[in-house]
């Protein structure tokens, strides 16, 4: 069978259909799949073609967007449809190198109402051999954990391995994984700290007096750190106990495949520590590790695996990278009165909203971050007095701190995936997955590890614990990956859900609107240091579906609590109809997504004044 993708190349929708069509090849090999990737260069040629594919296809007269996928056995040509019934088509695909379903492009397009729920094969049991455990779990981060746990209770026998490689810097944590040592944890309560610092600003407003006025707050990073880095050891002790009380085996190594069914388990840095076990099916949970600066002296740069457990004041610092992490980091630094830039190579926020992106950056240089663009840093070097120059075409400056904060790569180099015949992308590096499950049936892959997915800990979480129910409780509700919200904790928060303004006119194109508008939260009507109508939100309709709505994006304080709560109407197939017609609370932020009247498209000022 052949399965053929045609689309523009800037189209997300093509590249999705196209990377899981490709997953499909890799995963069950050329001679029962053959993928086939048609692209065209833009909108305009795809467009062009389009008319003269559909008259060979039966049933295609009604398709008009990018991608349009087919198969093709023995000279017959079946439309499948684009790229949600792609990912339905590989859901369905099995080792027999057929689909058990097909999409039927002449009935009507249904819009569930209700959440998602696709049942998940599972491999065949029926192996009777003998091994040390029904799973093995590698990696001890949110995922691992939750599918561990979930299968235990379950009555799985479960050994967890987790071992942290030091950082290049030598920084190394506890069980828990990225979130909760360097990631999410530390990040929001870092940034929280940062919000403290402002609110000492706004209570001047507010009637609040200082006992000496004339002087500033001052921070102090260790104390921070240490208070912060005390509360994750807690964390890690809790993991622990959970995995006791749950009845997994919990070991304090690093596990690698010498075959599909073997783990060689070691200590870090301990040879003589080997040893191996065996397990029915396993797990792949390692999550990612940041990337290095390749540039000479990129040694001498720390990344966010250290900057949240070392306790040396950073000082005057580099961020390099325009990524969520760079800017969240910058953000807290600079709300704790460091000298920051940010060195952007491109692009904020790549994979996120341009629009809502560009105003982040604007707020974080008009509140104090400085930014250098179009730069890459083309040398690191230590000065006589221990600090770090850093060259770049055009300039040069010494930092005190160098982050690098330029992308994740998965934490597989040493996992011996080849012994196990596992596949990965050749582009990326990361595990295929069709419903959590590799091209080998009894090894799956969740979490960060995983191609095609948003790197989120909820998500590893929830596909965590549904596949360990899949697997031993007999349950088949699969991960929904769509319209999961997320929040960027930059110095104003940014939340959203579903598409980006420019995902959804690749989908639906003219039919796009955006309704919209720029306010000023109530608690900055009063403190002089606060500017007005620098908070934004919007919500992007598909005005040929009942004005169905595509995706919200807000840009405010508190904006992931506020994004939560709408989350559940994505879920639910909401239109703006849905969100006009439900009466807010008065006077908050989240209000104002159910206030909304100005359509972009109409040119009007969406800046908004009084109540």
């Amino acid at each position: 069978m052949k399965l053929s993708v045609a689309g523009w190349t800037s189209c997300v929708f093509f590249q999705k259909a196209a990377n899981v069509a490709a997953a499909l090849e890799h995963m069950y090999g050329s001679r029962k799949l053959e993928c086939e990737i048609i692209e065209f260069e833009d909108k305009q040629s795809f467009v062009k073609w389009l008319p003269s594919k559909k008259q060979e296809l039966n049933e295609a007269e009604n398709h008009i967007t990018s991608p349009i996928v087919w198969t093709t056995e023995e000279g017959k040509e079946t439309f499948i449809g684009g790229c949600d019934e792609t990912l339905h088509f590989a859901r369905n695909f099995n080792t027999n190198g057929t689909s058990t379903t097909h999409s039927n492009a002449t009935e009507p397009k249904k819009r569930l109402r209700g959440s998602h729920k696709s049942l998940a094969k599972v491999d065949v049991v029926g192996d009777e051999g003998t091994y040390d455990y029904d799973l093995i779990v590698i990696g001890g981060g949110s995922g691992g954990l939750a599918c561990a746990k979930a299968a235990a209770e379950l009555g799985a026998k479960v050994v967890l391995l987790d071992a942290v490689k030091p950082s290049p810097q030598g920084t190394k944590w506890g069980l828990g994984g990225t979130c909760v040592n360097v990631g999410c944890i530390p990040k929001k309560l870092m940034h929280q700290s940062a919000l403290l610092g402002e609110l000492h600003e706004d209570a001047k407003g507010f009637g609040w007096k200082f006992s000496n006025p004339e002087n500033q707050p001052t921070h102090d990073w260790e104390e921070m750190v240490t208070s912060i880095t005390n509360y994750i050891r807690s964390l890690n002790f809790g993991y622990r106990v959970q995995l006791r009380d749950k009845k997994v085996e919990y070991v304090n190594k690093l596990g690698k495949f010498l075959d599909p069914h073997t783990i060689e388990v070691q200590k870090v840095g301990d040879p003589a520590s080997t040893s191996t076990i065996t397990g029915r099916r396993i797990l792949i949970a390692v999550g990612g590790r940041p990337n290095e600066l390749q540039c000479p002296g990129g040694d001498l740069a720390i990344t966010s695996d250290d900057i949240f457990w070392n306790t040396e004041d950073p000082g005057k610092t580099l961020v390099v990278g325009a990524s969520y992490i760079a800017l969240e980091c910058a953000g807290f630094l600079n709300a704790m009165r460091k000298d920051v830039t940010v060195m952007v190579r491109s692009i904020f926020l790549r994979g996120f909203d341009q629009d809502m992106a560009n105003r982040i950056g604007a707020y974080m240089e008009k509140t104090g971050t400085k930014f250098i663009r179009e730069r890459v840093p083309k040398k690191l070097s230590k000065t006589d007095d221990g600090r770090i120059k850093v060259e770049w075409e055009d300039g040069s400056d010494v930092f005190d701190t160098v982050l690098a904060a330029i992308g994740r790569k998965p934490d597989t180099k040493a996992l011996g995936l080849d012994k196990a015949g596992i596949k990965v992308s050749p582009k990326s590096g990361k595990i295929l997955t069709i419903q959590e499950q590799t091209n080998i049936p009894h090894i799956y892959a969740i979490g960060d590890v995983q191609e095609g997915h948003l790197e989120l800990t909820p998500i590893a979480i929830e596909s965590g614990k549904l596949l360990g129910e899949r697997l031993y409780g007999g349950k088949t509700l699969q991960m929904d990956y769509k319209n999961v919200c997320t929040t960027i904790f930059t110095p104003l928060e940014y939340s959203c859900c579903g598409l980006s303004e420019e995902e959804a006119k690749q989908l639906a194109g003219d039919a796009v609107e955006v309704y919209h508008t720029a306010f000023t939260p109530l608690e900055w009507t009063v403190p002089s240091n606060r500017e007005f109508n620098v908070c934004y939100c919007k919500v992007i309709v598909d005005t040929e579906d009942d004005e169905r709505v595509l995706g919200f994006h807000i840009l405010s304080p508190n904006a992931g609590e506020i994004a939560q709560g709408f989350g559940i109407g994505m879920k639910l197939g909401m239109t703006f109809s849905d969100l006009n017609r439900l009466v807010g609370i008065h006077p908050t932020v989240a209000e104002e997504l159910t206030l909304l009247t100005i359509k972009k498209s109409s040119g009007k000022d969406a800046v908004k004044s009084g109540c």
